[in-house]
């Protein structure tokens, strides 16, 4: 009875679906906290070759380090085999996406497609492989859609 209910549960699959929460609660947060820099600055702040933000003082920000005064803490994705990445896509700085990679990929209903592949503006703007996996998620501005 005891392997029949850890079958019927699969701690993996609840630890992926954990992780998986963590990242969507973890971009919704940063897309806040872009909005109100938005708010203040007039654009969203540009990205690194290496798909971080830049600061107020135009130094990159590490995923897991202060982003002041917009997020005392910049989350970073829960594994270390993973990253988030940020995008801006202009120097005019009027639009951004932030892309995670899911454990559960296409069996997730909120991934940019069902079979898990990454989104179709990470591919077009060349980080798809740059989350650690594959960028099948995505929160963006309003103007555009992940």
């Amino acid at each position: 009875m005891a392997t029949g209910l850890i079958i019927a549960i699969n701690p993996v699959v609840q630890i992926q679906k954990s992780q998986d929460a963590k990242r969507k609660s973890d971009l919704s947060q940063i897309q806040k906290a872009l909005e109100t820099y938005y708010q203040d600055i007039g654009k969203y702040p540009p990205s690194t070759s290496d798909n971080k933000i830049r600061g107020l003082d135009n130094n990159p920000v590490s995923w897991g380090f202060s982003w002041l005064p917009y997020m005392s803490i910049l989350p970073k994705d829960p594994t270390s085999s993973k990253n988030y990445v940020y995008f801006s896509t202009s120097l005019d700085g009027q639009s951004y996406y932030i892309y995670a990679s899911l454990d559960r990929g296409g069996n997730d209903s909120q991934a940019c497609f069902p079979t898990g592949n990454p989104c179709l503006s990470a591919v077009r703007n060349n980080v798809a492989a740059s989350c650690g996996g594959n960028c099948n998620y995505g929160v963006s501005s309003p103007n555009v859609s992940p």
